[in-house]
């Protein structure tokens, strides 16, 4: 997206994340600035990433196509409603990554007439190596797609999903997704560890296991049922542990964690609208 100015709407971890890709992926810095309330986040961003940054939000989507909303859930409304006819006027792409709130209520505090398009992004998107979720309403042009997802492509895999409400759903298994791998990974070093490894060696391998294991999914194209039959021999150690965990509902344990998730997910964004 080397041409396509850019307004950042927050300074904060997943917009540094996201212009940090996009400035690996080719875009220029100028192109590129940032509202930002603190001075210190503000210092930080021109230091390490040299983008403008500026305590006037105004200022900053002046000119902008696409302006990414990378504020706090209690916050977008306050930051987004004096920029309404701004973004009206400029005809700018509203591309949020704040968790929970509608295309409806953001093009609501912008007072109708901006195209929006909400964006899910992961934790490893600040490693370039994230999952990022889109939708955008019917009314949002294809060229307005696929400028939000070029800038959400800049730091990871990328798909858009038909539903709004399938977001919540991604967000339980994508979004909350990093923290059950790195439970499991976690509990297996402290079972290691009770068993008699040395415990700084049982995380040492446990997570070299887990890095090791994502970068086997990605080359075995996603078909984990295939690369988990060929780890597991019959009658072997494999075998035995998968057993176990049959057992003990592991199935069933996850798919009710990921309902909770998904079903936390929608409570939040209703407490969201209650309070806006």
């Amino acid at each position: 997206m080397p041409n396509l100015d850019l307004a950042f709407l927050g300074g904060g971890n997943m917009g540094r994340a996201l212009i940090s890709g996009l400035l690996r992926s080719g875009t220029r810095p100028e192109h590129i600035r940032v509202g930002e309330s603190s001075a210190a986040a503000r210092e930080t961003l021109a230091r390490e990433l040299a983008v403008a940054a500026t305590g006037d939000n105004s200022a900053a989507l002046a000119g902008a196509a696409v302006v990414v909303l990378a504020v706090k859930p209690q916050d977008a409304a306050a930051v987004l409603e004096p920029l309404g006819p701004q973004l009206r006027r400029e005809r700018s792409l509203l591309l949020s990554v704040v968790a929970g709130v509608p295309c409806s209520q953001l093009a609501a505090w912008c007072g109708g007439g901006v195209p929006v398009v909400r964006a899910m992004p992961n934790r490893p998107a600040q490693l370039g190596a994230g999952a990022t979720g889109l939708y955008a309403p019917a009314q949002v042009g294809a060229a307005q797609r696929a400028a939000a997802e070029r800038i959400a492509r800049a730091v990871g895999e990328v798909v858009w999903v038909p539903r709004e409400e399938d977001l919540d759903v991604l967000t339980a298994l994508s979004g909350s997704g990093p923290a059950y791998f790195l439970l499991l990974a976690q509990l297996m070093a402290e079972s290691a560890a009770e068993l008699g490894l040395a415990p700084d060696l049982a995380r040492r391998l446990a997570v070299a296991t887990l890095y090791g294991t994502g970068l086997l999914a990605q080359s075995g194209e996603g078909d984990l049922e295939r690369l988990r039959a060929e780890i597991t021999s019959t009658g072997g150690t494999t075998q035995a542990a998968l057993e176990a965990l049959a057992a003990a509902d592991f199935k069933g344990a996850v798919a009710r964690a990921l309902a909770a998730a998904t079903r936390r997910s929608r409570e939040l964004a209703t407490e969201q609208a209650l309070h806006s």
